[in-house]
């Protein structure tokens, strides 16, 4: 199982943003365009991946590739399936996640529980730009990637994250967004560490 945790500092915790103004919904597009290389391939899903979006340390919307229907490979419609989570928030009561379309959930949880969650069942891999040349370490068979949207992490998220994670590793020597450091992380990954191809 691939992970990817995505941290949306300024992401809406209400449905009432619009699908038009992405970018002015907390930056909404980026967070979107991480779920879609996260989960996409040329005319199939990854079914071996989860996501979970992080908004505004106050709910986690995930979408598991195993059971996800309705994933399509444009911002909007991935912004629709957050935008149908949160409309039923309501439902999620404390830490129990409600199915809100097939395999995508909404739980009330920030950063530190669904981190928690995560690193039950994989590898907590930090990227950084100072970390370990990905070329330079083997992929954990079970990795929990975890990024930030336009904004650094803060300091308690970064404190927190220096605490769990297995390992720290670069990608690449220059800065990338997030959704590309997905992309490049699933092909570190799909290569055996760019080993075969």
């Amino acid at each position: 199982m691939r992970q990817f945790l995505v941290v949306g500092h300024d992401a809406p915790t209400t449905a009432d943003f619009s699908l038009d103004d992405l970018p002015g919904a907390g930056r909404l597009d980026a967070l979107c365009r991480c779920v879609t290389s996260a989960l996409l391939l040329s005319h199939d899903i990854r079914k071996d991946v989860r996501v979970r979006l992080v908004l505004n340390d106050q709910f986690t919307v995930m979408f598991d590739g195993s059971t996800l229907q309705g994933l399509n490979p444009d911002e909007r419609s991935t912004a629709a399936l957050v935008r149908t989570a949160l409309d039923e928030r309501e439902e999620a009561i404390g830490h129990i996640p409600v199915e809100t379309s097939p395999g995508v959930s909404l739980v009330r949880k920030g950063f530190e529980a669904t981190l928690d969650d995560a690193e039950r069942d994989g590898t907590v891999v930090q990227l950084h730009g100072e970390g370990t040349p990905a070329i330079e370490t083997e992929p954990p068979a079970d990795p929990v990637f975890v990024l930030s949207d336009h904004r650094n992490f803060t300091e308690e998220e970064t404190s927190f994250l220096n605490d769990v994670a297995d390992k720290r590793v670069s990608l690449g020597p220059r800065r990338l967004h997030g959704n590309q450091a997905i992309t490049v992380a699933h092909n570190w990954l799909d290569t055996d560490g760019f080993a075969h191809y």
